[in-house]
C-alpha cells in the first residue's frame, strides 16, 4: 500500500496509519482525503487486520487542519462539497467495522481535531494541542466537529471551544473527555500499540459487535439501543469464540481465539 501522502504498515493483527505531510504539519489536503478512504477501505476489508492506529508523522502535528490554501477557494456551492467530502471520509473510519485508534502526537487542530473525533479511542502525547479554530477563518467545522463535539464532551463545552476557537492543552482535554489518556511524547506508540495489541488478541466477532453497539448509542433511543445490543449478544452466541471462551472460562484456562 503505496500512498503519496499516508504511510501504511501492517503488523500482526493491526496496522498504523501515518498522515504523512510533515512539512505542512501533516495538514488535511484533498489528496489525503482521497489516500485515506482508500487505505480504510482497503484495512476495513482485510481479515488480517483488526484494529487501526491512526497517527502523525514528526513530533510537532497529528494534524494542523485542513489545507487553507486550497480551503481559500471555495465558495458557497464548492464549500458544502468540500465540507461533505471529508464528513463521508470520517464516517468511513467511524463505521469501517473496526477499532480505530488516534495517537495525538502533536497538534490535532480543525480538521486535525475532527479526524481524531471519528476515532473510537484517543490517546495523545503531553505536548499535544487540541481546538476547533475555525471560526478564525469566518466558518465552522465542517468535517462532522461540531457534531461529534458535542456527543463527545457535551453541548456547553463543545460550544465554548468551538465559538471561540479555543486552543487547549493535552491535560484539559483529558479533563473533559476529548482524550482517553495522555502520555510523554516518547512513550505513545508504544502505549497504543500495547492497547491495541490487547484488542487483537480477543474474539473478532465480540470486539466488531460491541463497537457497533457502542457507535449507536449516538442515534439511538436507549430503547432501541438495547434492542440493537441484544440483538448483537444474540449473534455473538452463536460464534465458535463464544462456546471456546465460555468453556475455556469454565476449564479454567486461557480461550483459544478462533476468529470465527
Amino acid at each position: 500500500m503505496t500512498y503519496q501522502t499516508l504511510l501504511v504498515e501492517k503488523k500482526t493483527g493491526y496496522a498504523i496509519v501515518t498522515l504523512n505531510r510533515p512539512d505542512k504539519l501533516n495538514a488535511l489536503n484533498a489528496q489525503m482525503f482521497t489516500d485515506l478512504d482508500n487505505a480504510i477501505e482497503i484495512l476495513k476489508n482485510d481479515p488480517e487486520i483488526r484494529a487501526i492506529i491512526v497517527t502523525g508523522s514528526g513530533v510537532k502535528a497529528f494534524a494542523a487542519g485542513a489545507d487553507i490554501a486550497e480551503l481559500h477557494s471555495c465558495d458557497s456551492t464548492t464549500g458544502e462539497k468540500f465540507s461533505s467530502t471529508g464528513q463521508q471520509v470520517f464516517s468511513h473510519i467511524e463505521h469501517c467495522g473496526k477499532p480505530v485508534i488516534a495517537a495525538v502526537n502533536g497538534f490535532a487542530l480543525g480538521g486535525g481535531c475532527e479526524l481524531a473525533m471519528s476515532c473510537h479511542i484517543r490517546f495523545c502525547s503531553e505536548n499535544a494541542k487540541f481546538g476547533q479554530p475555525e471560526v478564525n477563518l469566518g466558518i465552522l467545522p465542517g468535517y462532522g466537529g461540531t457534531q461529534r463535539m458535542t456527543h463527545i464532551v457535551g453541548r456547553a463545552k463543545s460550544a465554548e471551544l468551538t465559538l471561540s476557537g479555543m486552543i487547549i492543552g493535552a491535560q484539559e482535554a483529558m479533563q473533559i473527555g476529548l482524550v482517553n489518556s495522555v502520555h510523554p511524547q516518547s512513550d505513545l506508540m508504544e502505549f497504543t500499540e500495547k492497547f491495541v495489541q490487547t484488542v487483537v488478541s480477543k474474539s473478532p466477532s465480540a470486539v466488531q459487535a460491541a463497537l457497533h453497539s457502542i457507535i449507536a448509542a449516538d442515534s439511538l433511543s436507549s430503547e432501541d439501543g438495547m434492542k440493537y445490543e441484544a440483538q448483537q449478544f444474540g449473534e455473538v452466541c452463536g460464534t465458535q469464540d463464544f462456546k471456546e471462551g465460555t468453556l475455556a472460562f469454565l476449564e479454567k484456562r486461557v480461550a483459544v481465539v478462533f476468529g470465527k
